[in-house]
């Protein structure tokens, strides 16, 4: 589910470089950088766009400023931007201990940007790239009205109808999926990051977004190492597939091993008990998998974006109470 923190700098999905980072070149770059005045991280895309290279690069972190030089940054800037009129920020979320991640497109969505910052505004990772995009499929929602599958508040990891925000977007079956995340001061866990049990989300109420007929269970998969060896060969792990009728179907994954309290057949209402949150299949941690289809058959079917009665855009950044 996660990525790992971004250190590349890519123009048209090519590798321009690699760069890696250490907290004892951070010390070093402060030092150096200091008299740089700084980018509110908000507006950095913006000076980029418009072409505030000497800005942009001065902020750049020591180990980036070694991989390429401001001509080439103009190079690339300049090429990418010239159809640019303005950037969208899409998402803010925490990176890692004390970077912060942003996250813009363009106001067309077909191109992306994405620069991580350190706590001094230091920029540690820059990506820039082309983006597909579904508009014929992006406004059509479902008929059936959806709750969100858990109870409290929980986080957005990857969620959003641009592959920058939620990686699911680029696969038609799953493309309007959701993953949610417990987090406590930008944090998914506490103590030991090998142990499910120490994941705020492991264990938790997994219940239905909606009324209808539970029609496919898996419930005996056992759970992975939370960043070991993800299950790739049953993506879902365990997992309770339910029809609303409207040929709209959820599929609600990653279930704690044993944990499913229904059976196929059963009627469930909003709000049932499923089984309790896992982290079962491709999952390098607990999370809730989240995404409605126009089939139970989970490899030929269609995503379909969910309509939420909280009735507002939900996406990758945000706490969703329910």
């Amino acid at each position: 589910m996660r990525k790992g923190l971004l250190l590349t700098l890519f123009m048209a999905m090519f590798l321009i470089m690699l760069v890696a980072c250490s907290n004892t070149n951070n010390k070093v770059e402060e030092e150096e950088q200091e008299e740089v005045e700084k980018l509110d991280p908000e507006s950095f895309a913006e000076a980029f766009r418009k072409g505030d290279y000497e800005q942009v690069y001065g902020q750049l972190s020591e180990s980036f400023q070694k991989e390429v030089s401001v001509k080439e940054l103009k190079s690339l800037g300049d090429d990418f931007h010239k159809d640019i009129s303005t950037y969208v920020l899409q998402s803010k979320m925490p990176y890692g201990d004390d970077a912060v991640q942003y996250v813009w497109t363009d106001d067309s969505g077909t191109k992306g940007l994405i620069a991580v910052f350190d706590e001094e505004k230091i920029v540690q990772g820059l990506q820039i790239m082309p983006l597909e995009i579904y508009p014929d499929t992006d406004e059509v929602y479902t008929k059936t009205k959806f709750n969100m599958p858990f109870e409290h508040n929980w986080f957005v990891f990857w969620g959003g109808i641009n592959p920058l925000v939620n990686y699911h977007y680029e696969y038609e079956n799953q493309r309007y999926a959701y993953d949610f995340v417990k987090m406590e001061e930008q944090s998914t866990y506490e103590g030991d990051p090998m142990m499910n049990e120490n994941y705020y989300a492991f264990g938790e109420k997994y219940i239905a977004p909606a009324d209808g007929t539970v029609v496919k269970v898996e419930n005996d998969i056992k759970d992975n190492e939370p960043v070991g060896k993800m299950n790739d060969k049953e993506p879902l792990g365990n997992y309770v597939i339910i029809d609303h009728g409207n040929d709209e179907f959820s599929y609600l994954a990653h279930f704690k091993y044993d944990s499913i309290e229904v059976k196929e057949g059963d009627e469930v209402k909003q709000g049932d008990l499923l089984g309790l949150v896992g982290n079962s299949g491709n999952s390098s941690e607990p999370h809730i998998h989240f995404h409605v289809a126009d089939s139970s058959d989970p490899n030929t079917s269609k995503s379909i974006r969910i309509s939420f009665e909280q009735d507002e855009e939900i996406k990758q950044g945000d706490f969703v109470e329910k």
